[in-house]
């Protein structure tokens, strides 16, 4: 994955641990996150994704145990991609959260895809499931 700084302060996204499945990246600046808000949060960089893969957005458990998500997880990036990467963050607090500049607001993990040809039918293959969702297979 090749990363461009747009801000000459931006940090490059980084594995925190040698085990690691996301890449740790960074605000690129300083914003208030109200209770029950949400705000999208710039990181001050650009990525190049090999031809293939995406780039998930995903929460950090530290900032959830504060009550602070991503908004839409996951959040994909697409390899043709080239603009600033960002997150919405939302706080399912009761009080305000500070998002302050270099802090770890989320992770990127990378991942392979395949396309699919899509074809129109007038019918589909039957399953045991069927039609069933929301619940059909249990809760337990």
């Amino acid at each position: 994955m090749k990363v461009k700084k747009l801000k000459e302060d931006a940090k490059i996204p980084v594995y925190s641990t040698e085990g690691a499945a996301g890449l740790d990246i960074f605000s690129a600046e300083e914003i208030e996150i109200p209770p029950g808000e949400w705000r999208v949060v710039g990181t001050g960089i650009s990525i190049e994704l090999p031809e293939g893969f995406e780039a998930q957005v995903r929460p950090r458990s530290g900032l959830a145990l504060k009550g602070i998500t991503v908004l839409n997880t996951p959040g994909t990036i697409d390899p043709d991609y080239r603009g600033e990467v960002k997150v919405i963050l939302f706080n399912v607090s009761n009080k305000s959260f500070k998002v302050e500049k270099g802090m770890r607001i989320a992770q990127l993990v990378i991942s392979k895809f395949e396309r699919v040809k899509v074809e129109v039918t007038d019918s589909l293959s039957d399953t045991k499931r069927g039609e069933g969702g929301f619940g059909s297979t249990g809760i337990f």
